[in-house]
């Protein structure tokens, strides 16, 4: 048996208490949304009930809950959840770049992967498989997973307890991807957000055409810009320090607002794809995201915003999910 992770990080219980707090018909409607489903062609016959409703004409009699019509005095029918598991894959950029600095003075790396941790949690709320896939230019290892979440972080921190010394291969990872043969698997790529070049845009493009996808963007500090936090920057990739005559503000302004740039390229081209992003330069930054995340695909999919259990602690738990704009390698 695996025990729950007993970490320090206050971002890993966060990630714990909403698991706990999103009831399963919550899980399974923000997912399915994701995944480009209907809500309708969410409606089986399993055991998690979603909704009750009003019987209409044309509607199969077989559907209709006799207790549930004793007490409503009108015929009513329960939606319930269809019996069926999905396959998510969670795919992480391990490149040296990735343990370049965010503004909180976490590694890139471990905001990535607190983030693949929230995605995790909603999939395996909802019994699906995971496979974890790491990638740098050397090799690309994937790990099938099946089973609760205390284990997923068991197995997800042994996975990335090494050293991160050879160079990215994103465009591998996502050759890697193109290859899944299930269409319906939800896809989510994490790394940071220098890897978005317009040639891997159009690339995502061609793969959001047989998955859907997921990209969550890490913004790491801008390297010429002067913080409390760092006295100096070391370039990620070489180990090189950053002169300290280059660290000005007019450089730091001017890669600011290229970086803004980039990143408003890449959101326009996951909205023209119909994929999904999430953008933080923290952990905490990425929790906001995700929460306001499921808040409105729920509201997209027109789910009610408040069902019975779950869905409620979503929007108030929803925060401005206002992620420091700053990035870049250290």
């Amino acid at each position: 048996m695996i025990e729950a992770p007993r970490s320090g990080d206050p971002i890993r219980r966060k990630i714990e208490s909403l698991g706990t707090r999103l009831s399963l018909p919550t899980v399974i409607k923000a997912l399915g949304v994701l995944e480009g489903e209907h809500p309708a062609s969410r409606r089986g016959t399993g055991y998690d009930y979603l909704d009750i409703r009003p019987y209409e004409p044309g509607e199969e009699a077989r559907l209709i809950d006799w207790k549930a019509s004793a007490r409503a005095g009108r015929p009513m029918i329960i939606d319930k959840e269809r019996e069926s598991n999905g396959n998510v894959w969670l795919l992480l950029d391990i490149g040296r770049e990735m343990t370049g600095a965010c503004p909180s003075g976490e590694r890139a790396i471990d905001v990535a992967a607190n983030a693949l941790r929230m995605f995790a949690m909603l999939s395996l709320r909802r019994s699906d498989d995971l496979s974890i896939v790491l990638g740098d230019d050397s090799h690309i290892t994937r790990v099938p997973f099946n089973g609760g979440f205390a284990k997923f972080e068991h197995v997800f921190d042994n996975l990335l307890d090494r050293d991160f010394v050879r160079p990215r291969n994103f465009d591998a990872l996502i050759d890697y991807a193109g290859r899944i043969r299930n269409r319906r698997s939800l896809v989510v790529l994490a790394t940071d957000e220098a890897v978005w070049t317009g040639e891997r845009a159009r690339r995502l493009r061609t793969l959001a055409q047989t998955h859907p996808i997921i990209t969550v963007n890490v913004s790491t500090i801008n390297p010429f810009a002067f913080t409390d936090r760092f006295d100096h920057v070391v370039d990620a990739r070489d180990g090189r320090r950053v002169p300290a005559f280059m660290r000005t503000e007019k450089v730091a302004s001017s890669v600011d607002v290229h970086r803004e740039f980039q990143a408003a390229a890449a959101a326009r081209e996951v909205v023209k794809n119909g994929s999904t992003m999430i953008r933080g330069a923290s952990s905490d930054a990425m929790f906001n995201e995700f929460v306001s995340l499921v808040s409105t695909t729920l509201a997209r999919g027109g789910f009610r915003q408040s069902p019975p259990a779950g869905a409620g602690d979503v929007t108030a738990m929803d925060a401005s999910g206002g992620s420091d704009t700053s990035g870049g390698l250290s």
